[in-house]
């Protein structure tokens, strides 16, 4: 299927590692021209490096910490400068937390909130100008399926992404007249470097190793009984940045081989 997305401009936070870089891969097979954003310079150039060799598009890389707003501001710039703008924007940097409600400090709250919200919202704020300059564009956000079921050990993660999935919906209806469709992907188990991270330090714990301790996550929460890969998740990104997905707008989007227990 021809997803008529060869010659766009996408811009992808969170885009060294694990959902932001298969997202990349994925558009790239489209011949899509990207500029990755992330703190860690080092995975950035070799991830820009790589796609760029494998798929013959441009990549670039813009260190930045889009939960700070002069962060945002360098990749706008920086976006700007080197394309004029763009047509896509993944609005995919993010982490998990771990704490109470009742000790978690103000700063760790207001530290996501930035993150997980205000980074979409000061993006958004710098990056459709140019694309109602362009015609139109795509915004996705990656909430997650805890803004709907949430998980007891991270509050602070499920109410942030749960507002993101409420801000995507106010957005959605506010730039559709700009031919800017913009919606949100709710990923459920997906295998990442931080779920690896956690299934090694977790799974010591146990004695059980960390592909023992994963699998009994994925048969306890989910009726497909396995994680995601990121390239599987990277389809529904790479579909729903195309006019094949013409008609979605301010919608949510679950991938969670059924993890969701409820009708929605």
């Amino acid at each position: 299927m021809d997803l008529g997305l060869e010659g766009k401009v996408a811009v992808i936070t969170g885009a060294s590692q694990g959902i932001g870089l298969a997202v990349a891969r994925g558009l790239a097979a489209e011949g899509v021209d990207l500029f990755l954003c992330a703190r860690n310079e080092g995975k950035l150039k070799e991830a820009a490096a790589s796609i760029a060799a494998d798929y013959g598009v441009k990549a670039e890389g813009v260190k930045a910490d889009v939960s700070e707003p002069a962060g945002v501001d360098r990749l706008v710039r920086a976006v700007e400068a080197a394309a004029g703008g763009t047509d896509i924007l993944i609005n995919n940097a993010g982490a998990g937390t771990e704490e109470t409600i009742m000790e978690a400090p103000d700063e760790k709250w207001l530290y996501y909130w930035n993150l997980h919200v205000m980074a979409s919202v000061r993006t958004a704020r710098g990056f459709v100008p140019s694309m109602r300059k362009r015609g139109g564009g795509v915004i996705l956000n990656t909430a997650s399926i805890c803004a709907k079921q949430p998980l007891s050990y991270e509050p602070i993660y499920n109410t942030t992404k749960a507002a993101l999935v409420m801000f995507t919906k106010c957005l959605a209806n506010e730039v559709v007249k700009d031919h800017i469709r913009v919606n949100t992907v709710k990923p459920g188990l997906i295998l990442t470097p931080d779920w690896l991270k956690t299934a090694t330090i977790l799974g010591a714990k146990e004695g059980i190793t960390p592909q023992q301790y994963l699998d009994r996550i994925a048969q306890q929460n989910t009726p497909i009984g396995r994680f995601a890969t990121p390239e599987e998740l990277a389809h529904t990104y790479v579909f729903l940045c195309s006019e094949r997905a013409s008609y979605s707008l301010g919608a949510s989007y679950y991938v969670d081989g059924g993890w969701l227990k409820v009708v929605d």
